[in-house]
C-alpha cells in the first residue's frame, strides 16, 4: 500500500531532543487516502512509536493523527512531514496542501464525531501557546454542552476544557473512522467533480 517512509535526519533539527512530530514522520510511510490501509495494517501500527500515533492521514507532504491529549473525541493534529518549527517557515505547495486538508478533515470529522462545530487553532512560537516546535494545526470537535446542562463546563476558547489521555482502543477506532470519512468525503468531492 505504502511506498515508501520520508527521510528525515532527526539529528538535523535545532533543538538537542528530536522532534516529536518528525519522529512521527519518520516512521509511518504515506498511503493513498482514497485507499486508506486496514488498523491491522503496519504502516499505521499506533505502536510505531512511543507514545502511541493514531495516523489519520499521510501523504508525502504531510500527516494528520490524533491528539494524546484530546479536548475532545477526534481531536487531530495536522503538519507537514518536513520540519519547520511556524507557519511562516512552511513552503508556499506545503501551505497549500495544508489548507486542501484542513478542510477535507473538517468535514471528515463532522461525518465521523456527528458534531457540527469545531475549532481549528495554530500557534506560533512559546508566548502564543505552541508546545511542539514543529508546526502543526489543531482540528477539534465541540459538542454543545448547553444543550446538556453542562453550564459550567467551557469549551468557549482553546485550552479549555478538560484534557485527558487518549486511550489507545478508542484511538484505534477512532483513526479508522477518520481514514474512511476522509475517504468518502474525497469520493464524494470527486463524483461532484464529475457531474
Amino acid at each position: 500500500m505504502a511506498a515508501e517512509t520520508s527521510n528525515f535526519d532527526l539529528n538535523a533539527l535545532p533543538d538537542s531532543e528530536p522532534c516529536p512530530f518528525c519522529v512521527i514522520a519518520s516512521a509511518y510511510p504515506y498511503f493513498d487516502p482514497n485507499s486508506p490501509p486496514n488498523p491491522s495494517d503496519d504502516d499505521v501500527d499506533p505502536d510505531k512509536v512511543s507514545p502511541a500515533s493514531f495516523i489519520v492521514l499521510s501523504t508525502p507532504t504531510l500527516l494528520a493523527f490524533l491528539d494524546i491529549m484530546p479536548l475532545s473525541p477526534g481531536h487531530l493534529l495536522l503538519c507537514p512531514r518536513r520540519h519547520a518549527q511556524k507557519l511562516s517557515d512552511v513552503s508556499a505547495s506545503e501551505a497549500a496542501e495544508l489548507g486542501q486538508y484542513l478542510r477535507i478533515l473538517s468535514k471528515a470529522l463532522v461525518k465521523t464525531t456527528g458534531v457540527q462545530d469545531w475549532n481549528v487553532v495554530q500557534n506560533n512560537g512559546a508566548a502564543a501557546a505552541q508546545v511542539v516546535n514543529h508546526v502543526h494545526y489543531h482540528l477539534i470537535p465541540r459538542p454543545e454542552i448547553r444543550a446538556s446542562g453542562r453550564f459550567s463546563e467551557s469549551f468557549t476558547m482553546f485550552g479549555r476544557g478538560v484534557r485527558s489521555e487518549l486511550d489507545d482502543e478508542e484511538g484505534v477506532i477512532l483513526a479508522e473512522s477518520l481514514r474512511e470519512g476522509v475517504r468518502l468525503v474525497l469520493e464524494e468531492e470527486a463524483s461532484k467533480a464529475k457531474l
